[in-house]
């Protein structure tokens, strides 16, 4: 396949370019840059001298609808004016953006305060959140990669809200991530002396990813619920650790718990449910597209506390995107994702 990445530069596009340039079915991969046309990659980057000197080439439509596949690892409300014109042309399109995730277009406005994509774009985009959506995302064209906290938190809790297991309507999640999840433009909130030795709170009650999970539970469980959810940052590069809280519902015990999560992950590849912790933590995921999951029942309170870690760069961006491009063409979900996880 001759692939193109489109926003190369940004640490999603270098995760992409990691994965991508081992991937057995990927025979090309050019790289394309709206603000650093001409520049040759790897003076950006040392560390890919002798793997990708190529320059970076400029964004053309005419050029783009030659691929076989395009990624988008944009800022939002760039893939919404860039893609729906490669709608119906050959290659498959998956955005890492968000610019697609949300079907209603208010909401979509009002959360990332920019103007939505194109309705009959947003229509024809498919959530490829891809343990889930595995039938839509084969026949899709245009994929809407998931956000990386709605991967983590999703795959905790799809199965246990479809059950009925525990009650949604006092769901509450408490999420931490790695300063990566970020991006790589600098700021204050992610300036080395604001982070370092400093966990933070952020976008209370105001972020983006809280309708993308909301929706994702009417989408996937029937059940339309809000919920509270918290972001915060902690002084680590990688990693997303979430943790959920809800009450378990009449008669249900942890056992019921985790055999529903073993039950609807056991032929999933990168969803592994660990029964027995004594530490459980993002580094046990780092570099890889794995999601784990532990899930324990407080007998004092009747609540079930839920945690999942993932790489917010691979499993919540770039490794999910790759796992849904296999998709799309028939491959296993594991071809040029099998990593071992750098634990040290």
């Amino acid at each position: 396949m001759k692939v193109g990445i489109i926003g190369a530069t940004g640490y999603g596009g270098l995760e992409l370019i990691r994965l991508l340039h081992n991937h057995p079915e990927v025979q090309g991969i050019d790289l394309f840059s709206s603000s650093e046309e001409g520049m040759h990659f790897s003076h950006k980057y040392s560390f890919l001298m002798n793997i990708f000197d190529q320059p970076l080439l400029k964004i053309e439509t005419d050029r783009l609808a030659e691929y076989d596949v395009l990624f988008t690892s944009t800022p939002s409300g760039v893939s919404s004016e860039l893609l729906p014109a490669l709608i119906g042309t050959k290659p498959k399109l998956i955005d890492l953006s968000g610019d697609f995730r949300l079907k209603d277009l208010p909401t979509y406005e009002q959360w990332y305060k920019k103007d939505p994509a194109p309705a009959d774009a947003v229509e024809k985009s498919v959530y490829g959140l891809t343990e889930w959506n595995t039938p839509a995302i084969a026949k899709a064209q245009l994929i809407a990669n998931p956000g990386c906290y709605p991967t983590a938190v999703l795959l905790s809790l799809l199965p246990l809200i479809k059950e009925n297991l525990i009650d949604a309507s006092h769901l509450v999640i408490d999420a931490k991530s790695g300063i990566s999840g970020a991006g790589n433009k600098p700021s204050q909130m992610t300036h080395y002396s604001e982070t370092n030795e400093n966990t933070a709170i952020y976008k209370l009650h105001e972020h983006q990813h809280i309708p993308e999970i909301e929706q994702a539970i009417q989408m996937f469980a029937n059940q339309s619920t809000p919920i509270t959810f918290t972001t915060h940052l902690v002084p680590m590069t990688r990693g997303i650790l979430a943790t959920s809280y809800a009450p378990v519902n009449e008669g249900v015990t942890e056992a019921d718990l985790v055999n529903t999560l073993q039950e609807t992950y056991a032929n999933q590849s990168f969803v592994r449910i660990i029964k027995d912790m004594n530490k459980f933590g993002t580094n046990q995921v780092y570099g890889s597209n794995y999601c784990d999951i532990h899930v324990k029942v407080d007998p004092r309170t009747n609540r079930a506390t839920i945690v999942s870690v993932i790489d917010n760069l691979v499993k919540g961006a770039a490794g999910q995107a790759v796992q849904n491009m296999n998709v799309q063409f028939n491959l296993k979900q594991t071809t040029g994702l099998s990593l071992v996880p750098l634990f040290i």
